[in-house]
């Protein structure tokens, strides 16, 4: 089960890492030592057999009895060691000179060596270094010296001191870096955390600083951008409410009075009818800001919410002229369309119906707002290229009326902005970036400008191929 704490995590793992390195070094170092130690029991026996070998061609012995008191004379350090001599005769009989080990029979050497070193196990269990002589000058006969190996329990106290050394090491090394590293990754992401929990209530946007590893610095990069957004989310609803406020008060202090004047019998007559009047005409502009914010609300949807067809430019303009013949003609102000010149190609591309149609529609409103009687309204429709952009229509829609306010070319496709914050007309403040945020959902583009000497224009560049997913295929009925 692990630990539910990153930190106690971290130091699992750190411990994890440090045994199984001790493991892997105790194990190394073990073999080596052992090794090292069997090596030395070797050379020191060897020692004992060649001085015994040399006293031999010094001083020759005959006889059994001579042969084992020469023998007992120079192997007294086997003795000493716990070890014993055997020897075998010509007739292959193995006797015990000195020791009196458990049964064991005597190794056959390999062909051609002529001291065999190697080590054995007796009947009980232990094992021995031992060295084995062919007959010589001992008079045919063969020896075997043996003592105890005790390379194993010398490798082991070798290898604990080592391993006590190695483990203080890790404990004065390894846990300032556990605990460094654990700080390193859990620090950030406590902030990280903090900041989560904070979000809810915060209304200011203080990046976190980006610190720590790869992957945190990537999830804290992250956060800061949803927080960004997040509180330019929220600023941006802020404002939308306060404007909310705003544009429904007029409406409503205006259908509030007119109404209770009717109803008090304080407007009668002529004055009753122009109430009446007055409450349709803020009704409709009611109607007309909660179908706008109804767009608003389609277009978190972003291009998904777009059913694409194949659409004529030149034609929609013309719909759209025609859908405001009325209403120009009782203002007087003329709306004309611009045709698409000779050997032009189509103007057809691929959109939403309503979507194009409703972007025409606020344009053409937006110009007509701010005409007086006699102004002039330009509709064209033309193919348009951007650079770094695919190939697309334009349409545009072009006034003679006063124009844009000097630096707010930009500003007008922001919701609710309006040139005059004091004016109280039938406008929303939704129409011009209703438009924008529609061409961007298509994958195009927006922008206003105005014209000297006097007039502004609105041009809507949409893909002739629109930047949008295909809309989703329709489930089989059952």
């Amino acid at each position: 089960m692990l630990p539910r704490s990153l930190t106690k995590r971290i130091f699992l793992a750190f411990s994890a890492l440090g045994i199984a390195m001790l493991l892997a070094v105790s194990a190394s170092l073990f073999l080596v030592l052992r090794e090292a130690h069997q090596d030395e029991l070797k050379q020191s026996l060897g020692n004992v057999v060649v001085v015994f070998e040399v006293s031999l061609v010094r001083n020759a012995v005959t006889g059994q009895a001579a042969l084992d008191q020469r023998i007992q004379d120079s192997t007294t350090s086997i003795v000493d060691a716990g070890g014993f001599v055997l020897a075998q005769g010509p007739k292959g009989v193995v006797r015990e000179v000195i020791g009196n080990p458990s049964s064991t029979p005597m190794p056959t050497p390999p062909t051609g060596v002529k001291n065999y070193i190697d080590t054995l196990t007796t009947s009980d269990g232990r094992q021995y270094v031992f060295i084995e002589t062919i007959p010589g000058a001992t008079g045919g006969v063969k020896l075997l010296f043996a003592i105890p190996d005790t390379s194993i329990r010398q490798a082991l106290n070798d290898l604990l001191g080592a391993l006590l050394r190695i483990v203080l090491v890790l404990l004065i090394v390894g846990l300032p870096l556990a605990w460094l590293l654990a700080r390193s990754v859990t620090a950030p992401m406590r902030r990280l955390a903090q900041a989560a929990r904070d979000l809810p209530t915060t209304t200011t946007d203080n990046p976190l600083p980006v610190e720590g590893p790869t992957e945190v610095k990537v999830l804290t990069e992250r956060f800061n951008a949803m927080a960004h957004e997040l509180t330019s989310t929220r600023h941006e609803e802020s404002q939308m409410l306060a404007n909310l406020r705003h544009d429904l008060r007029t409406p409503l202090t205006s259908i509030g009075g007119f109404a209770e004047a009717i109803a008090d019998g304080t407007a009668s007559g002529e004055r009753a009818t122009a109430a009446a009047r007055t409450i349709a005409e803020e009704a409709q502009r009611l109607e007309r800001l909660v179908g706008e914010l109804g767009v608003v609300e389609r277009l978190r949807e972003g291009a998904a919410a777009l059913r694409p067809e194949l659409l004529d430019a030149t034609r929609l303009i013309g719909d759209a002229a025609a859908r405001f013949e009325g209403r120009s003609t009782a203002q007087g102000v003329a709306v004309e369309v611009a045709g698409a010149s000779g050997g032009e190609p189509d103007l057809t591309f691929t959109g939403d119906r309503l979507a194009v149609e409703r972007i025409l529609q606020n344009l053409v409103e937006n110009a007509l707002s701010v005409l007086p009687k006699g102004g002039h309204v330009w509709l064209r429709a033309a193919p348009l290229t951007l650079p770094g952009r695919a190939p697309g229509i334009s349409m545009s829609v072009t006034d003679d009326g006063p124009g844009f306010p000097p630096g707010t070319t930009e500003q007008v496709f922001e919701r609710f902005f309006r040139a005059d914050p004091s004016r109280t007309g039938s406008g929303s403040g939704l129409g011009l970036a209703i438009v924008r945020e529609m061409a961007r959902a298509h994958g195009g583009e927006a922008w206003a400008e105005n014209i000297a000497p006097h007039g502004a224009r609105v041009t809507v560049m949409l893909p002739v191929v629109p930047v949008m997913p295909a809309p989703k295929p329709a489930q089989p009925a059952r």
